[in-house]
């Protein structure tokens, strides 16, 4: 009797997963240190850190990192990346990040080298300076001075954002409607999403001082990747305002941060004061 093909390569994906962790590790001294630096992570449980774990070194195994400027990268630098990255998909599978490979770190903003046509067919040159930029079709970029406040635990992750893009970019363009998983629904994303966005995007024209970073009120690709970035670091504020598209990032990360933070001591400052 043969095995179905789906059994043959989830036995070969098993196979390889051990051969890597067999392979790798990390210093457990610097682990400790990262994963207890910030309430998002502290709150995590023991089954879920040594999956994260795992996960972690099965992602810098993949991933090829290369930096610019003469930046020397450090192990801190390259755990630091790929723990954000893998919480994110803690309980997706390990393909999430199929499909590239480069992870590119600057010292600090950089000025990419992109133009875009506009939807009047007109050329234009990108000459503002980022924090972080997702290619749908290359790397990953990253400033690592941007990249050192993730743990700050402040509603802003440039990591989380940009990985939040590349996940949105697996069925096409980063456009806030991501490959949703089976048994979500696409209109019940597509209302709470839609009705959020232009709640926000209304408060931030009208000059409100918004907990949400104002940036995503940009287009729908980045309010995503924005309230991605709440939806690990202060989900709370997610829930008090727009509680439908909680539901829905509920689902899509298949995690439930608002009651795994709330758990955790001080897990909510005030963002931006």
């Amino acid at each position: 009797m043969f095995r179905s093909h789906h059994c043959m390569f989830s036995l070969f994906s098993t196979w390889r997963r051990s051969r890597i962790l067999n392979k790798s590790n990390i210093d457990p001294a610097l682990w400790r240190r990262l994963v207890t630096s910030a309430s998002y992570l502290r709150s995590l449980s023991d089954a879920d850190l040594k999956r994260l774990h795992e996960n972690v070194r099965i992602f810098l195994h993949e991933k090829e990192f290369s930096t610019a400027h003469d930046l020397e990268m450090t192990d801190e630098m390259f755990l630091s990346i790929a723990l954000q990255a893998c919480l994110m998909t803690l309980n997706l599978d390990l393909s999430a990040y199929d499909g590239w490979l480069g992870i590119i770190v600057y010292p600090n903003e950089f000025v990419p080298n992109h133009q875009y046509v506009d939807a009047a067919g007109v050329v234009h040159t990108n000459r503002r300076p980022l924090s972080g930029m997702a290619r749908s079709d290359g790397p990953v970029i990253l400033s690592w001075a941007d990249t050192q406040t993730a743990f700050a635990t402040d509603g802003v992750n440039v990591v989380i954002h940009e990985f939040a893009h590349k996940l949105d970019m697996r069925n096409g363009d980063a456009n806030g409607f991501p490959q949703l998983h089976k048994g979500m629904n696409s209109r019940a994303w597509a209302k709470s999403f839609g009705a959020a966005f232009a709640d926000f995007s209304k408060r931030v024209d009208a000059g409100e001082n918004t907990a949400i970073d104002p940036y995503a009120a940009e287009n729908p690709g980045e309010f995503f990747a924005v309230l991605s970035e709440v939806f690990f670091e202060l989900p709370n504020i997610i829930v008090a305002e727009y509680p439908a598209v909680y539901d829905q990032l509920k689902a899509y990360y298949r995690q439930d941060t608002f009651t795994r933070l709330s758990s955790a001591p001080q897990a909510f400052p005030n963002p931006r004061s």
